[in-house]
């Protein structure tokens, strides 16, 4: 207990008995075997996935804290609990500051402290500007990292009044900056203005329409398994899968939307994610809680799938293929164990890539992915 005392400071327990229904959780839910911090700090030496409610809603404007995270809870809580492989922890909410700063300055405090003991942290908010503090978790330490945010909206909407509405613009141009490289995923073209894509290519970070996302759902694999900060804004939902996600129509459906959650969960370099912009009283029958709850299990299903992955030095859980394209001799590997694949970069280093990089290269054709890598700083 004495290792987190500083932590406890700045927390408040769950209440698993507003949580449950009168009879408590049957044998081989979640709620029965997470570790969840009531009454007692638990102990989290053997935990791999932290779960982490921060209800702050005041840079979206709202002055109340949202109870999005108890709401998620309750679902996932009932859920069954397939990955015994994963231990599971729950450390409550974040207290709220007496200003949106203090709150943020906090969770800043509470995520450095957890990755600093390789714990993944599952941030369930809040709105989507607490995104700076998972940034600032690895700023503290002048980590470079990659990240990737989920979102029919690119919010560096300067104007707005909302931190919401711009807190990427902060993100991305903050000096000195150690974010290495931002992808956004799942954008709708008709809520984003084209010089702001302009702007994104100009900075050679990767912008991918929701279309794209949608038919190319497997391609977004690598993408994710390169970062170690994630974000999903529940407005990257279609409405119909989601009801609290009242901004479009379209979007991504239910499925989809747990694929990333899986992929998320078997990459090794992810530290941190964070599920934004849930509002309960705009839900329907707890619909969109539940699809919350069912990401954080393929979450979870992903952390199971990647404990069984193998190091890149491990050379013989992979299969090795030499290629050439355009005058570059490089190396493509394929683990044995998941199926995928990595390529080598001209200083020797493995980047994530697919077997459509892999067939690419193959025909002598330079795979895109390769070259966004090389024209980064």
């Amino acid at each position: 207990m004495s290792d987190y005392l500083n932590l406890v400071d700045f927390l408040e327990p769950v209440s698993t008995a507003q949580l449950s229904d009168d009879q408590g959780y049957r044998e081989g839910q979640i709620g029965k075997t997470i570790f969840v911090f009531e009454e007692q700090f638990p102990d989290l030496d053997g935990a791999q996935v932290v779960l982490l409610g921060c209800g702050e809603s005041r840079g979206a404007g709202q002055r109340a804290l949202s109870t999005a995270p108890d709401a998620v809870r309750k679902a996932f809580y009932n859920l069954y609990y397939w990955h015994t492989d994963v231990t599971l922890a729950d450390i409550g909410n974040v207290k709220a500051g007496n200003s949106l700063q203090d709150t943020l300055a906090a969770l800043k405090v509470v995520l450095r402290e957890l990755m600093s003991i390789g714990k993944r942290v599952v941030l369930l908010g809040g709105s989507h500007d607490l995104t700076l503090a998972q940034y600032q978790a690895f700023a503290a330490d002048e980590k470079s990292i990659e990240a990737v945010g989920v979102d029919a909206i690119v919010d560096i909407h300067i104007d707005s009044p909302r931190r919401a509405d711009n807190f990427l613009m902060e993100l991305l141009t903050a000096e000195p900056n150690y974010l290495k490289h931002y992808n956004h995923l799942a954008f709708q073209s008709y809520y984003v203005h084209p010089r702001m894509l302009e702007t994104m290519d100009k900075l050679r970070f990767d912008c991918y329409r929701v279309g794209t996302v949608k038919e190319q759902l497997e391609e977004m694999e690598p993408v994710i398994r390169n970062c170690a900060l994630m974000t999903f804004d529940i407005s990257a939902f279609a409405s119909a899968f989601a009801p609290a996600s009242t901004l479009s129509p379209n979007g991504l459906n239910g499925e989809e939307a747990c694929t990333l959650m899986q992929y998320a969960g078997m990459s090794n370099h992810l530290q941190t994610l964070g599920i934004y912009g849930f509002d309960p009283a705009k839900d329907r029958d707890d619909l969109t809680a539940q699809q919350i709850a069912h990401m954080l299990w393929y979450f979870v299903d992903g952390c199971s799938r990647g404990n069984r992955e193998v190091s890149l030095t491990d050379r013989e859980w992979f299969n090795e293929f030499h290629t050439i394209f355009a005058e570059v001799d490089t190396v493509f590997l394929q683990s044995k164990r998941s199926g995928r694949w990595w390529m080598q970069l001209p200083d020797q280093q493995f980047v994530a890539c697919s077997y459509k990089d892999y067939q690419q290269a193959s025909n002598n054709d330079i795979p895109e992915r390769w070259l966004r890598a090389q024209e980064r700083p």
